[in-house]
């Protein structure tokens, strides 16, 4: 096992020991995965701040009475590459009714993710996933993972998976 990734395991491991991390994130996986299941309906969802790749900070007040997605999506994910048009349009359609979207790039080199939303003309609010929304917002496992926050700050919906065009349509309902 490389260096980082014995670190970085020890790191999360020490993290969850001390309850610095939300319960939903702690669940072990079989065969070593770190990653949980999304968090449950009911959930309370803290927020961390957001640097979005235009450079925009978003802070958690800004979603504060706002229902929220959040995506975890990947460049060279297969199953986002899929989903990502749909929650582009999701996006598009649902703004005006003040959904607010902030897609999380787990690539390790910005510009793949910044060069994936520009060559397939996503407009949605992206930032890559940094050890400090990590953090607070522990990705589950799997790709991709859709969340959505209540007004509320309430988990509504957490999937793992790709979604289908009935399943991100249905995220309207939330509004």
């Amino acid at each position: 096992m490389p260096h980082f990734r014995r670190r970085a395991l020890l790191c999360s491991s020490l993290l969850a020991a001390i309850g610095d991390t939300p319960a939903w994130a702690q669940q072990q996986q079989p065969g070593g995965d770190k990653g949980g299941p999304p968090p449950a309906p009911g959930t309370l969802l803290p927020l961390p701040d957001f640097t979005l790749f235009d450079g925009r900070t978003v802070t958690p007040a800004d979603f504060d009475g706002q229902v929220l997605v959040l995506y975890w999506w990947a460049s060279w994910c297969p199953f986002c590459a899929l989903q990502s048009p749909l929650m582009e349009r999701l996006w598009l359609a649902q703004r005006g009714r003040g959904l607010r979207f902030v897609g999380l790039s787990i690539d390790r080199k910005p510009e793949d993710a910044t060069r994936y939303l520009t060559r397939h003309g996503y407009t949605f609010p992206s930032a890559l996933v940094t050890p400090a929304i990590a953090h607070v917002l522990p990705k589950a496992k799997g790709l991709p993972i859709t969340v959505v926050r209540g007004r509320d700050g309430r988990v509504l919906m957490g999937e793992a998976g790709q979604l289908f065009p009935e399943d991100v349509e249905q995220i309207a309902r939330f509004l």
